[in-house]
């Protein structure tokens, strides 16, 4: 390999890596919204997979039914995390141009 591309693909590799920081500092300001059971179960979560707030429409809630509140804040968290990934992913990809990198999102 001569020395000039050598320079080039580092010069690339810095590039990638510095975009792939700004990326997840621009995760930090994503956020996904999920409701499940009709409103019943509402998350936010960030890009970054912190859940932000969980909100249980009391209305629609038979207090004694525990077990179904249970597996709608489930469903609702696990659909969060699917599409902030998503999110994540996306914007990853745009910078790695679909490599497979290892460690990423």
């Amino acid at each position: 390999m001569k020395p000039g591309n050598m320079q080039n693909i580092m010069k690339q590799a810095q590039r990638m890596q510095a975009d792939m920081a700004r990326v997840q500092e621009e995760l930090k300001d994503e956020h996904v919204e999920v409701s499940v059971g009709g409103g019943v179960v509402k998350v936010v979560m960030s890009g970054e997979l912190v859940l932000e707030s969980v909100v249980i429409d009391p209305a629609a809630v038979d207090p004694d039914d525990v077990v179904m509140l249970q597996d709608l804040i489930t469903a609702a968290v696990n659909e969060a995390v699917r599409q902030a990934q998503d999110v994540a992913s996306t914007k990853m990809s745009a910078v790695t141009g679909g490599l497979g990198i290892p460690g990423l999102m």
